[in-house]
């Protein structure tokens, strides 16, 4: 990996690139400092409580910053709007149209994600406004602030597709990257302080300290591990005989990645989770507060309906985003077929069989990851170290798509370096 690196820091464009992708996290890191106009300074950036959670590591975890939403209305719209595209025919015709069908769905998706800004901003303001954190509070002030955070929102969308035409790879991934690792030295405080002041402090501080790092070790290289995990199914094509050249004949496979639905699904799962606590939050229904308790993932019950959504989640996105019938259609209109499998109707179900079977072990994936740092703060009582399963998906995700991103533009660069 830091061979890839050194590689490409060698090649003038791949440089430039770097430099413009580090020069656009910066403005990005630096909008989370910025207070939205009205917010007190004393009080800015205030969290309400130690706990981090996947929402505050994705905007930057500054309540009440211009980009306080950073990315995340864009993200959902985005999550929304590949629903849609199945479900709505128009959309899905839009889609099959080219350059032209994208454009259309990506402006689609952009005013979606400012009308989802402005409910979200409009949240934040109540809870800010809850938090006493506004200096001379009134209705001009609260307009003024959701202003003020729609427009940073807005800006992060377009730094985002920036980075995607001049960067490397997803740019909205790379925001949410950055804001995330902004996170860690917290987290390595907090890990810290834990293991020293807390119920192990003294002897067994380093002991625990090692141990829970062993731990992140391990699910950093088993999201590695299964991250590039493929089932190939075989496909062989016809011959084909045009005057007296023969085409066709040669064998391929259809690669089915284990995780499908990547991050999706415990993204889905915790944001249904945190539903009812958003309505308490913005409406002040008391009643919702046992709810909320219990759909706590600290909590037992919380926990294992978080596993079972889940699944539930990874099923459901997985038969979105691959659809083993049209697959089927499109190999048979190819001539291709998977030996011993009859093309057509058979050949569909043989790969929906593998699709399900791949899907329960992706989901089972997912269930380890997000249920081992809940299970540690059970062991380790009182312990947060501020990041998950989860993000360690999106952070391990998004560095091996950074280094994919790197070897694929110098391998055509120099690609008779690479193949001698």
């Amino acid at each position: 990996m830091f061979s890839v690196f050194r590689n490409a820091w060698k090649v003038k464009d791949l440089r430039m690139k770097l430099f413009y992708m580090l020069f656009v996290l910066l403005i990005v890191r630096l909008g989370t400092h910025v207070p939205v106009p009205g917010v007190s300074m004393d009080k800015f950036g205030l969290n309400g409580n130690e706990e981090m959670s996947l929402f505050m590591l994705m905007t930057g975890g500054s309540i009440g910053s211009i980009f306080a939403m950073g990315i995340g209305p864009y993200i959902t719209s985005s999550i929304i709007m590949q629903l849609l595209t199945v479900a709505i025919p128009k959309l899905e015709q839009l889609k099959k149209e080219g350059e032209e069908g994208r454009k259309k769905i990506n402006q689609a998706t952009r005013v979606v994600a400012v009308a989802l800004a402005l409910l979200q901003g409009a949240g934040q303001i109540y809870t800010i406004k809850g938090a006493g954190m506004f200096v001379n509070p009134g209705w001009f002030v609260y307009i003024t602030a959701l202003v003020a955070m729609v427009t940073g929102t807005i800006f992060i969308m377009w730094l985002g597709e920036k980075l995607t035409e001049c960067g490397i790879g997803n740019g909205s991934s790379f925001i949410i990257f950055a804001n995330i690792i902004a996170g860690l030295p917290a987290g390595v405080e907090r890990l810290y302080l834990y293991a020293t002041t807390g119920d192990f402090a003294g002897a067994m501080a380093w002991i625990v300290i090692a141990l829970i790092l062993c731990v992140f070790v391990f699910i950093v290289g088993f999201v590695i591990l299964v991250q590039d995990g493929e089932r190939r199914i075989p496909v062989q094509y016809s011959k084909k005989m045009a005057g007296r050249t023969v085409f066709g004949g040669q064998s391929s496979f259809i690669p089915i990645k284990v995780n499908i639905a990547g991050v999706m699904s415990i993204i889905f799962a915790i944001s249904l989770l945190q539903f009812p606590q958003t309505i308490q939050n913005m409406f002040g229904v008391t009643w919702l507060s046992e709810v909320v308790t219990i759909l706590d993932i600290q909590h037992p019950i919380g926990a294992i309906i978080y596993i079972v959504l889940i699944f539930c989640f990874t099923f459901f996105y997985t038969s979105f985003a691959f659809n083993p019938i049209e697959v089927a259609e499109n190999m048979k209109k190819s001539g291709g077929f998977i030996p011993g499998i009859r093309p057509g109707k058979p050949t569909s179900e043989f790969i929906q069989g593998v699709v399900d079977r791949i899907s329960l072990i992706g989901a089972c994936f997912y269930a380890i990851i997000a249920i081992i740092p809940v299970a540690m703060g059970w062991v380790f009582s009182g312990f947060n170290v501020g990041f998950g399963g989860t993000t360690l998906l999106i952070v391990t995700g998004v560095a091996l798509e950074i280094v994919k991103q790197l070897e694929s533009q110098l391998l055509m660069r120099h690609y008779k370096g690479f193949l001698s």
